[in-house]
């Protein structure tokens, strides 16, 4: 019984002092973003060499939270979902923000996560081949509001391991 009363004692803590910490920001919110996207993923010179499609275009969506420290500064959190043509049959991926606002909205951000690529591999599928590959993400990106309102511009350029670059553009919106 103590046990059950010190865990769920621990847990209240742990739920409490995050929103503590919030309300003592006055004016900094969370910043939920959702949006679509899309780009080209080149994964590497081999294939074209062997007179394989190289990468492909790839379309989908992002969603996240970003979260205030200090005025200036902000970290969060994102998860992304493309389909894909080519050599990229789709992709998923959730990544760390971390960045800075600068005056009228607009945010540069760096990012690190993982991301899961599956292929098309065509006649190699039913082979027995794995399909899929993963591994660390790294990039940069900005935001871009598009006037007053909740819509934003996003660029971002990402590397999987640094063998393979991965450039997108979307819409999203952040409220």
């Amino acid at each position: 019984m103590k046990n059950s009363v010190l865990l769920a004692s621990a847990f209240a803590i742990c739920i409490t002092a995050p929103s503590t910490a919030f309300a003592q920001q006055d004016a900094a919110k969370a910043q939920v973003i959702i949006g679509g996207s899309a780009g080209y993923h080149d994964i590497s010179d081999d294939g074209a060499a062997a007179g394989l499609d190289s990468g492909g275009f790839i379309f989908g969506g992002v969603a996240g939270v970003d979260v205030p420290v200090g005025e200036k500064l902000f970290i969060g959190a994102e998860a992304n979902y493309h389909f894909g043509e080519g050599l990229i049959d789709s992709e998923y991926g959730i990544a760390a923000r971390a960045g800075y606002r600068l005056e009228g909205g607009a945010k540069l951000f760096v990012r690190a996560g993982y991301q899961e690529v599956d292929f098309d591999l065509g006649a190699f599928e039913n082979a027995g081949f794995d399909d899929t590959a993963g591994d660390y993400l790294l990039g940069a990106g900005a935001d871009l509001p598009l006037g007053d309102g909740p819509l934003q511009l996003r660029f971002n350029v990402d590397t999987i391991a640094f063998d393979s670059v991965r450039g997108t553009a979307g819409l999203v919106l952040a409220f």
